[in-house]
């Protein structure tokens, strides 16, 4: 599993990262992002589904959460389902205000 940091970092800069680092991973890797910044949670996601990656979203300390993208194994997922079950993680978790 391939890891990006980008705490401290806000948008758009987490997002294309993390973008340019899922082009070039090999083909059924995983990538790790960890963030601080609260867009992200949702940007990464979405630009994820669409080249095929679905996301999960864990809490990782306080203001930080970390993004695990994982290549779509099987039946391929339609971004709007990837993105459905990135909304159902995002109100389990504590964001700030």
């Amino acid at each position: 599993m391939r890891k990006l940091d980008v705490r401290g970092e806000i948008c758009p800069y987490p997002m294309m990262r993390a973008v340019d680092a899922l082009k070039k991973l090999p083909a059924g890797e995983k990538l790790e992002v960890v963030t601080d910044h609260p867009p992200a949670l949702s940007t990464i996601p979405w630009e994820a589904a669409k080249l095929g990656f679905e996301a999960n979203i864990e809490e990782s300390a306080r203001s930080e959460w970390t993004i695990t993208l994982s290549p779509v194994v099987g039946e391929k997922k339609k971004p709007a389902e990837i993105l459905a079950a990135v909304n159902r993680q995002l109100a389990a978790l504590s964001l700030p205000e």
